[in-house]
């Protein structure tokens, strides 16, 4: 008698379990999901790309002891306060209402001990972060939620929001038990009411009345302030130069790997194109407007290393900006809290769903005791140790390149490990001189 053969269960690539489980989810409750976290397929990133150190044929700089610049200035193609930023790493725009106003201030103390910049993101500005930070980018978005003039001046830059990475051509959301009275309060909207961001703004249809809007905020400001546009990345070269057109003196490129604001998990996954595709596309469109290095570079979307930074200002940034990255910095996603996770259908290190508002660290809630966990002091320290940190190891990378500023690197110092990578970075893959796509002669 044989033995019996114990069947092996073979997954499906197209329906996996992931696949059946969300189909039985949509089923089961007639709705969408939503969460925060930005896109978790695997894409070509900046692990993809490798930095060419020296050897013989590149000098390298020694060690600690030769000097390599850090300092970038955002923001003087027109206004007459440019902003002097002693390191390239940004924090990027999230709201209070999608955080809360501990989780504000501790970004501001961080950048500004670090010495850079925050953003105030959706909904407008709290007395937290503006007091905390020196440096403070003023989010200008379709919602206008929670913008007046008077912040307008109070802040150090002014950012015109037109997309995010993780939802380009989508509007945010602010779940209703995330609208407290104080919230509701700053935006104009009633409390416990889910909110939807506009995914366009109310008073212009195209790049022309852009340049309206951008011309209205500088007399708002006297010609102060810089004026940064935000897109989010999908077709970078034709916006960057529209956007260049209409008079920013800042284009911040957001990629598909960005989105610490919830959205819908079929949009997080499947509308934009990684950061790593959209930078040289930007690039270019600079470099033929002659406006490269005159009009500022910031791109995002999945930044977490000094290694990414530097590859990042290598392919033609001059900044960077990070979101969830300083959010984990600050205590999200930290061991400490897995119990508590596991509570709430989580775990350590997996927690997305900032749009519930029971973030045990205290950062992505509205939840007076939950909020009030989190010590601003502490974790503004954790967020400028990491901004350190993540300087030290461009710099690093950037003298072994021979470099004395993170400005000095670029793509000849790059190469990629695949060919998707090589096409989207336009530099060549490792070992050849083959760049995807481009003529050899």
């Amino acid at each position: 008698m044989s033995e019996k053969i114990t069947p092996v269960l073979r997954e499906s690539a197209t329906f996996d379990r992931l696949s059946i489980q969300e189909i039985q989810r949509a089923a089961e409750t007639g709705i969408y999901d939503i969460r925060g976290g930005g896109t978790k397929r695997k894409l070509p990133h900046f692990d993809d790309l490798l930095l060419l150190g020296a050897s013989m044929s590149r000098y390298p700089l020694e060690g600690y002891r030769e000097k390599c610049g850090t300092d970038v200035v955002l923001g003087n193609r027109f206004a007459k306060k440019p902003i002097h930023l002693k390191i390239p790493v940004t924090i990027a725009g999230m709201s209070f209402g999608a955080l809360s106003a501990q989780a504000k201030e501790a970004l501001g103390r961080g950048a500004t001990i670090a010495g850079t910049s925050t953003t105030t993101g959706d909904g407008g500005m709290t007395p937290e972060e503006r007091g905390q930070s020196q440096n403070l980018v003023y989010q200008y978005l379709p919602s206008r939620y929670g913008m007046n003039p008077d912040d307008l001046r109070k802040a150090d830059a002014i950012e015109i929001v037109l997309g995010q990475g993780a939802k380009p051509g989508g509007g945010g959301m602010l779940l209703g038990m995330k609208v407290t009275e104080r919230v509701a309060g700053m935006r104009t909207l009633p409390i416990g009411v889910d909110q939807r961001s506009a995914c366009r703004h109310p008073d212009w249809t195209g790049p022309d009345d852009l340049a309206i809007k951008i011309a209205e905020i500088r007399e708002i400001t006297d010609w102060e302030k810089p004026i940064y546009v935000k897109i989010g990345a999908s077709r970078p070269y034709y916006d960057v130069k529209l956007a260049v057109k209409a008079g920013a003196d800042v284009i911040v490129l957001d990629g598909m790997q960005g989105g610490t604001a919830a959205t819908q998990e079929v949009f997080i996954e499947h509308v934009g194109i990684p950061i790593l595709s959209a930078i040289p596309q930007a690039v270019q469109a600079l470099q033929e407007m002659d406006m490269h290095r005159k009009v500022q570079l910031i791109v995002s979307g999945g930044i977490r290393t000094g290694a990414d930074v530097a590859k990042a200002m290598a392919l033609g940034a001059d900044a960077v900006a990070i979101g969830t990255a300083a959010l984990i910095a600050l205590g999200d996603n930290h061991p400490r809290l897995d119990e508590e996770l596991k509570a709430i259908g989580s775990a350590a290190g997996y927690y997305d769903d900032w749009q519930n508002g029971r973030d045990p660290a205290g950062i992505t809630t509205q939840d007076p005791e939950l909020a009030k966990r989190l010590d601003p002091v502490a974790a503004g320290r954790r967020l400028a140790n990491y901004l350190r940190v993540l300087v030290l190891e461009a710099q690093t990378m950037a003298r072994a390149c021979g470099k004395s500023h993170l400005h000095n690197l670029d793509p000849e110092d790059l190469v990629a490990l695949t060919v998707e990578a090589a096409a989207m970075a336009r530099v060549p893959l490792a070992g050849t001189n083959w760049v995807p796509g481009q003529l050899q002669y």
